[in-house]
């Protein structure tokens, strides 16, 4: 986990804090929106991401989460930007913080694990 927050700080300029945040925070929404079998050997192959992913999983609801349900579900992708520049990241520091989770899920839980996930929610691919 160490190596995907420093590398997330490194590509967007956040602080330590908001940069295990928004990784919380995406955690959490793959878990919800992602499909069971990838998600969790993505989890596996990212010691201490299910802890980080717990600490925001509480951090549905709100304008968002009640967007979300006036929508008929989650929002998805877009509730998912709403709760990050909620907790204070830009488009560019979301794109930043997405595309190298997504890297380094790459590596860690390789190649078709990630594909299966970005093909199962839609809107993920065009921020990773």
């Amino acid at each position: 986990m160490d190596e995907l927050i420093s590398r997330v700080i490194a590509a967007s300029g956040l602080n330590e804090e908001l940069a295990r945040k928004a990784i919380g925070i995406i955690l959490a929404f793959l878990q919800k929106e992602g499909p069971p079998t990838e998600i969790n050997e993505l989890m596996a192959a990212l010691p201490g991401a299910q802890d980080l992913a717990n600490a925001e999983g509480g951090a549905k609801g709100g304008l968002m989460g009640m967007v979300g349900g006036m929508m008929g579900g989650s929002g998805g992708v877009m509730a998912l930007g709403g709760q990050l520049m909620g907790a204070g990241l830009s488009m560019g520091q979301i794109q930043s913080v997405s595309k190298e989770m997504f890297a380094v899920g790459r590596e860690k839980a390789g190649e078709d694990a990630m594909g299966a996930i970005v093909g199962a929610i839609p809107g993920l691919g065009q921020f990773v």
